[in-house]
């Protein structure tokens, strides 16, 4: 029962949110945040310690909003939108995960790419962990990561069945972090662009784009010049399983998705997020229809999309919503008191605003802060890009960047813990020894590029 209540409150909010997006609806937004708030009172007490410490703190933060800020409903207004927007953007995706993790196309693309010889492989799986995070989030890790790691496992020799998973699991999570960039899927795009006045996706595809890019090459550079070295003799090498054609159901759906995200935002001048809470569960519908045998069936597959696995990500939204919270809330409460501070945001140089996020964000991550938490926390405290003279679009591409780099690093983010667990490691030596120097290289040359953006 508590599940259909949490599905039903969860399509609520989701309706509600794409309302306020679309039509600029008042009361739809007040739905939206009396949903949450619903969600949350149900969700709470049943959830695990660590999420209920960070609902603690977002009540503690509300408390002394009210304290101290004169314009506290306004600020808990804000909080409480800014969750239900990602509670909206999270259940978006989520329908798209559903048909494509049970799709027989999609396993057999992932197959094809997993099973590629030596010398091609890091590049498939860099670039079809790339593709999959599109379409699946964290599932493409969990399906290509599942896929390397029964196939590494079948090679008899343990050194190098270790060498081998270890490079096919980064390539997997360098690929999924370089996606992060640009991505209209990614919370990294979705909520800094909702943040940053003046920016949108379309504005900051070319420049993200080219920023994925270079991490992807930084990537492939390294693992073809570390190349790990072995003490017997190569393995013998296997053909891979499949050919090209099963890479064409995936390519057809990002094409399909992209045009249409793409084509929506210009035509209708919204922001990139309310295209995709609307379009995304249409087309995951639409494909759950196709892959059904009857009409019946659809309705039972929806039926358990809404009831039983949305509720079933309880614990993920649960964090997600109270880090958009926190940030937003602890943000308000900062603004004053570093506005008298010699560390004032708005004194900062222009060339260290744009560079700082690429740093600070995979630091802050190593101190157990969600990218949410810490972009919602610290972009209000920055003026507007145009009052500093920055292109909004190149300072959402800095953040991103940044993000990108935390989801490689931080052992406390999904990907890291993902990787540390089919590599039978742990996440802090996943982020901080096998991700070290890829990461302070790909950093060193964001920082270059994103100076070389200002100036364009």
């Amino acid at each position: 029962m508590t599940d259909k209540i949490l599905g039903v409150l969860l399509l609520v909010i989701g309706i509600a949110v794409v309302l306020r997006e679309w039509f600029a609806l008042e009361t739809a937004g007040w739905v939206a945040g009396g949903g949450l708030l619903l969600f949350l009172l149900i969700a709470a007490p049943s959830a695990r310690w660590s999420r209920k410490l960070f609902v603690g703190i977002g009540i503690a933060l509300s408390v002394l909003s009210i304290v101290f800020l004169e314009d506290w409903p306004a600020v808990i207004e804000k909080g409480l939108a800014q969750g239900a927007f990602i509670a909206a953007f999270f259940i978006a995706l989520a329908s798209l995960r559903n048909p494509a993790s049970v799709s027989p196309a999609i396993a057999r693309c992932g197959t094809f790419l997993a099973t590629q010889r030596p010398g091609k492989r890091y590049a498939a799986l860099t670039i079809g962990g790339h593709l999959f995070a599109l379409i699946l989030n964290y599932g493409a890790i969990t399906l290509l990561g599942g896929l390397t790691e029964s196939i590494a496992g079948r090679e008899p020799n343990a050194e190098v069945r270790e060498i081998r998973n270890r490079r096919m699991l980064l390539a997997i999570q360098r690929g999924f972090c370089a996606s992060l960039c640009w991505s209209p899927l990614a919370f990294a795009t979705a909520i800094t662009t909702s943040l940053v006045a003046g920016s949108s996706w379309s504005g900051l595809a070319p420049f993200a784009l080219f920023i994925a890019a270079v991490m992807t090459f930084i990537g492939w550079l390294l693992d073809t010049l570390y190349k790990p070295k072995l003490t017997g003799p190569a393995p013998s090498r296997q053909a891979p399983v499949g050919s090209l054609r099963d890479l064409a159901p995936l390519l057809l759906l990002l094409v399909i998705l992209f045009v249409g995200v793409g084509t929506l935002e210009i035509l209708t001048g919204l922001r990139i997020i309310a295209v995709v809470m609307l379009f995304v569960p249409l087309i995951s519908i639409a494909w759950i229809a196709i892959e059904s045998e009857y009409a019946g069936e659809t309705l039972t597959r929806l039926k358990r999309l809404a009831f039983v696995e949305f509720p079933s990500y309880r614990s993920e939204i649960l964090l997600l919503v109270m880090a958009g919270f926190i940030g937003a809330v602890g943000g308000a409460l900062l603004q004053p008191v570093m506005a008298g501070q010699a560390l004032d945001p708005s004194t900062l140089p222009v060339w260290l605003v744009l560079v700082a996020p690429i740093w600070i964000i995979p630091l802050l991550g190593q101190l157990g802060m969600n990218p949410i938490l810490s972009v919602s926390m610290l972009l209000p405290l920055l003026p507007p890009a145009a009052a500093l003279g920055i292109d909004p679009n190149v300072l959402v591409v800095a953040i991103t960047s940044g993000w990108s780099l935390a989801g490689a690093t931080s052992p406390f983010t999904a990907t890291t813990l993902l990787i540390g667990r089919l590599g039978h490691t742990s996440a802090v030596r996943v982020g901080l020894v096998w991700n070290r120097t890829f990461t302070l290289i790909t950093a060193a040359v964001m920082s270059a590029i994103i100076l070389v953006f200002a100036q364009l």
